[in-house]
């Protein structure tokens, strides 16, 4: 099989620039999150003028439109896109079948040209992102049109530690339009992360429009009101508006959705609440539930006790949601939830002991995952994979699952020790719904539900294969992500504020070297980064990254 180079190259060469050719650079110069893995300062910038041109063949159009876009935003300057081979003044972008991982990259800038190249077009776009963090910071906002942008010269090598750098965005619990979620997925992509797990259905709503069962939006996509302040024990009194809210994504936004992703090289795994989280559909399709209600969209936060009924009908229903679930998403992962599934209606539910009973089950854990893994068969026999919370675990797992350890690491061990792939999310580390900082220490931070806090810095000091495992056991462990749960996060701002800089934190967890990570390294070149928010507009936590004395 031929190799196949595709070179992005941005080199312009004019009388005017030869004054770049021995200039130095310094440290502050080359400030890149996640930190690479081979990174060598040379002498010497790179200058860009409106002869620069984008090389690139046709199977790279995408990135170099990304590219080009970014140039065209900074300088005004109609950086075109030719499959011309000149690379002196011109960026090339090459793919390079040498480079042995799929997502590694190299990039090389020297004052007469800019190299770009990857195994695949997903490295090269990797590449660009490190590229963007080695120019100046005005390039994000677009206001200001740089007159000279020159880029210092350098030999980056580079790929991921981690297949799986993922982040997760709950829309049930508050519903954020598609604008927003696309913000959200630029900042993924910028950060190289390469999963969003999409939380579609909740107690409190059903975001996803599921055309054979039209109810689920038209009635499970809006409840009646929402609790008012922090949530209590589980028992305790609640006090609720009386503004009904809601809200859903169309099949044809979520099309668009997962199309805008694609382009940054972002899968999205769709999440499906069940058996448990069911509340918004069983207010829909009472009939799928194991009494005769009544039920409701959830107003209010936490766990309930409804959940699907193990009938033959509630797997068909399951069963048809999933294959448009299928029919929209074409990533390889299905996330079927499988927490906090309480298990009290089935223990008063005649039909559920009898089957039970027929499956020759211990106990209703063990009917959980035999549930599980009804669904799992349907998918797998439709070229899907399930992930679960670690909560599937209980009563068995399925064969082919994927566990998401939450509740601390202990899920996540005895998933790799039996050979099961694992997604490191413990709350402890991963949840940035949480506090940022100590109460002592606090400025302006939106309320949250958990008393909890997790600084930046202890994000960016976890480390997702846990002490215990063998060398082949820690080979399950794909990755880590960043999860947000957003009961108290009604507006798509406070999102941002909750991730920013956590989730910068965590992009470097899950990419660089673990021998690399340095927190002071780290701190310093954050700096930079957070100059970058500002010109974006984003919204995020000043005072959690304000530098030490």
């Amino acid at each position: 099989m031929k190799n196949l180079f595709v070179l992005v190259g941005l080199v312009c060469f004019c009388s005017c620039s030869n004054k770049y050719q021995d200039m130095s650079n310094e440290s502050h110069d080359y400030q890149i999150i996640p930190q690479p893995e081979y990174l060598s300062m040379q002498q010497g910038r790179f200058l860009l003028n409106s002869a620069t041109k984008i090389i690139a063949e046709e199977s790279l159009h995408n990135e170099a439109s990304y590219l080009s876009d970014l140039l065209e935003g900074a300088t005004g300057f109609d950086v075109g896109i030719s499959k011309e081979t000149e690379e002196k003044g011109n960026v090339k972008l090459e793919l390079d079948a040498s480079i042995k991982n799929d997502e590694g990259y190299v990039l090389s800038v020297s004052f007469e040209r800019i190299i770009i190249s990857g195994k695949t077009a997903q490295g090269i776009f990797y590449g660009i992102q490190s590229l963007r963090q080695l120019m100046p910071i005005d390039i994000e906002s677009r206001q200001t049109k740089i007159k000279e942008l020159t880029i210092p010269a350098v030999e980056i090598r580079d790929s991921p530690r981690f297949s799986y750098r993922g982040m997760h965005l709950d829309v049930g619990r508050h519903f954020f339009p598609v604008s927003d979620v696309k913000k959200y997925i630029d900042l993924i992509a910028m950060h190289k992360m390469n999963t969003f797990h999409w939380h579609l259905t909740e107690d409190q709503g059903w975001r996803i429009e599921i055309k054979k069962y039209p109810r689920l939006t038209e009635i499970g996509a809006y409840r009646k009101g929402t609790a008012i302040g922090l949530a209590g024990t589980r028992n305790a009194p609640y006090t609720y508006d009386t503004i009904p809210y809601g809200g859903f994504y169309t099949q044809e936004e979520i099309k668009e959705v997962v199309a805008y992703a694609g382009k940054q090289h972002i899968t999205i795994i769709p999440e499906i609440e069940l058996p448990g989280h069911s509340s918004a559909a069983l207010a829909a399709y009472p009939e799928f539930g194991n009494t005769k209600g009544p039920y409701e969209v959830a107003k209010r936060w936490g766990i309930f006790k409804e959940i699907y009924a193990p009938t033959e009908e509630t797997f068909a229903f399951l069963e048809d949601i999933l294959t448009e679930v299928i029919g929209l998403f074409p990533s390889k992962f299905i996330h079927i939830g499988g927490d906090e599934a309480l298990k009290d209606e089935w223990e008063k539910s005649a039909y559920a002991q009898e089957v039970i009973k027929r499956e020759g089950l211990k106990d209703e854990h063990e009917l959980q995952s035999y549930f599980i893994a009804r669904i799992e068969k349907f998918l797998n026999a439709n070229g899907r994979d399930i992930i679960g919370w670690d909560e599937i675990l209980e009563g068995g797992l399925a064969p082919n699952a994927t566990v998401m350890s939450w509740r601390g690491i202990d899920g996540g061990i005895a998933a790799a020790k039996q050979g099961h792939n694992v997604i490191m999310t413990p709350g402890t580390h991963c949840y940035f719904d949480y506090y940022q900082e100590a109460e002592e220490k606090r400025i302006e931070e939106p309320i949250t539900g958990s008393v909890r806090f997790t600084t930046v810095e202890k994000v960016y000091n976890y480390e997702p294969i846990p002490e215990g495992l063998t060398n082949e056991e820690a080979k399950f462990i794909l990755g880590a992500q960043g999860n947000v749960w957003t009961e108290y996060m009604p507006t798509y701002d406070i999102v941002e504020y909750k991730v920013l800089p956590r989730m910068t934190a965590l992009s470097e967890v899950v990419w660089s070297s673990k021998e690399s990570r340095d927190w002071e390294s780290f701190h310093s070149r954050l700096q930079s980064m957070v100059k970058r928010y500002d010109a974006l507009g984003y919204n995020y936590a000043k005072y959690s990254i304000i530098s030490p004395d």
